[in-house]
């Protein structure tokens, strides 16, 4: 892989990882704990709070992963690991790259 296409790889994720990020924080008031006082909160305000909290956590957790994933693929680019096949160690195609720069296998392998 050349080098112009590596940088422009490391720039797309590092711009996914920023985005991320961002989401987490913006989010970070949905996933807090529900009020449950009766007194204060009616019963379906409740249930709507612990449903967006529920998925506000749900967001959270893929969020988590996809950084995760970003992470691992910005350290196989330093590596100079990125693009090849864990499996087989043939190079990744680039369209299946650019669709997803964080996979880790080949069409072959991933089958």
């Amino acid at each position: 892989m050349d080098e112009k296409l590596r940088i422009q790889f490391r720039e797309r994720l590092d711009q996914e990882a920023a985005e991320l990020t961002r989401s987490e924080a913006a989010t970070e008031d949905e996933r807090a704990p529900v009020e449950l006082d009766q007194s204060s909160v009616g019963r379906l305000a409740r249930m709507d709070a612990l449903q967006v909290q529920a998925m506000a956590s749900a967001q959270s957790r893929r969020r988590t992963a996809r950084l995760a994933a970003i992470r691992a693929a910005l350290a196989r680019l330093h590596a100079d690991e990125f693009g090849y096949c864990e499996s087989c160690g043939e190079p990744i195609a680039r369209g299946r790259m650019e669709l997803d720069p964080c996979v880790t296998r080949c069409i072959a392998c991933a089958r």
